[in-house]
């Protein structure tokens, strides 16, 4: 790995890219922006098909919970492989898998695309790939940067993800009336196809710096993966980063009330319109911002003072959304929810990869992958609940208040996370 911490960005307060001047990083990198904005149509094609197939939401709804059993148990099994071997090995196969589902798929849809239980087969092959590759890049990542190059390679990778989130779906629907489910599915897995090129340019990545680790006492792969979900219950700090972090996604994430919101409280018409859109919209647009300006935090030291602060202000931006009396300081609210989000991701990686032995990293990541991605799915069922029995407002209100407490409550109970610094 080399080092590259003399390296300045010649604006030190905009676009931090420093981690982009290594070569095995930007290659990762580059997999990964491929991935997320070209090789993602079929986060919009696969539901398409499932509803044009079933004419019910209930079926899209149950291939969003078959992919997440399957990410999560492919994230659990992935981290305790890359503590043992050689992550790019297990990128290669998951990024390949990928290319063969994307493949499948479009030949399922080319060919009508008729069978639901081949179809959700597939989504569970996505899911599991989509897993193993979230896994091994995040374990990989401080393989290939200095520690004191993790905030802005986190920032990247995060810019990269939430990006694709949001280019991805909309060239997607934009493409699906003109070329059809099948030439969504091929442009898939013709990305991936260049996406394995770029992987295959990785070095090794075995999981110790000096080469493979030493030999371990035999020990049962269940046990090993739970060895991750030990560490992070052992940790005093990491849990209290977990808890933030969670208090933020599932207290304080109400995109499950947008529509309501939109409709009942905006005046937007009934099915959605210009004001659902901007609400969708205001969030990640904010991340983008905070993301094009990564070097105002990515050189602080100071890391758990920022990520709780970053929590309590979103908390802050949740109220703020509740109460707003226009849309536009409801989008006001959520740009700049948007923003301190990014921070907040941004250090609660860094924080966990830099309090995680090496021989660890690959579980610590599938294990944080599991309730990373469950959060959101969680806080959807609480708003939706909360929503229907308080009203929007009041549940989005309550939302922001209890994440403003769990994160005074953990900082209160775990003082050394404001003091946590960078070494």
């Amino acid at each position: 790995m080399s080092s590259t911490s003399h390296v300045r960005s010649p604006r030190p307060y905009a676009f931090d890219r420093r981690p982009l001047s290594i070569a095995p990083y930007r290659r990762l990198w580059t997999a990964s922006a491929l991935t997320a904005v070209v090789g993602s149509f079929s986060v919009v094609a696969v539901p398409a098909q499932l509803f044009a197939l079933t004419g019910s939401s209930a079926a899209v709804g149950a291939a969003a919970a078959v992919a997440f059993v399957a990410l999560a148990g492919a994230a659990l099994w992935t981290g305790a492989v890359v503590d043992a071997g050689d992550a790019r090995t297990v990128l290669l196969a998951a990024h390949g898998q990928l290319a063969l589902t994307y493949a499948v798929l479009g030949a399922h849809a080319a060919l009508g695309g008729r069978s639901l239980p081949l179809l959700m087969v597939l989504v569970a092959c996505q899911g599991t790939a989509y897993g193993a590759i979230m896994t091994a890049t995040g374990a990989v990542v401080p393989r290939l940067v200095p520690p004191d190059l993790l905030p802005a390679a986190n920032s990247l990778s995060a810019l990269t993800r939430y990006t694709g989130a949001i280019l991805g779906p909309v060239l997607a629907g934009a493409l699906l009336p003109a070329a059809g489910l099948a030439a969504l599915y091929l442009c898939d897995a013709v990305t991936l196809l260049a996406v394995l090129a770029v992987v295959a340019r990785l070095p090794s990545l075995p999981p110790g710096p000096d080469g493979p680790a030493p030999p371990r006492p035999a020990r049962s792969l269940p046990g090993r993966i739970l060895t991750g979900f030990r560490h992070l219950a052992a940790d005093r700090l990491l849990r209290a980063v977990l808890a933030v972090d969670l208090a933020a996604m599932v207290l304080g994430m109400p995109t499950a009330l947008f529509p309501e919101l939109a409709r009942h409280v905006y005046g937007g018409p009934p099915g959605g319109g210009r004001e659902l859109g901007l609400l969708y919209a205001a969030y990640p647009a904010g991340v983008l911002a905070a993301g094009l300006l990564s070097g105002t935090f990515t050189r602080a030291r100071r890391h758990g003072a920022l990520l709780a602060a970053a929590a309590a202000a979103w908390g802050a931006t949740v109220v703020v959304l509740g109460l707003a009396p226009r849309l536009w300081v409801a989008l006001a609210a959520l740009g700049l929810g948007g923003a301190v989000n990014f921070v907040l991701s941004t250090f609660r990686t860094t924080i966990s990869q830099a309090r995680t032995d090496e021989a660890l990293r690959g579980r610590i990541q599938g294990s944080l992958t599991v309730v990373l991605i469950g959060g959101p799915q969680l806080a959807n069922l609480l708003h939706g609940t909360a929503g229907s029995l308080l009203g929007p407002r009041t549940a989005i209100c309550a939302g922001g208040l209890l994440t403003l407490t769990a994160v005074a409550a953990v900082v209160r109970a775990v003082p050394e996370l404001r003091h946590y610094a960078a070494r």
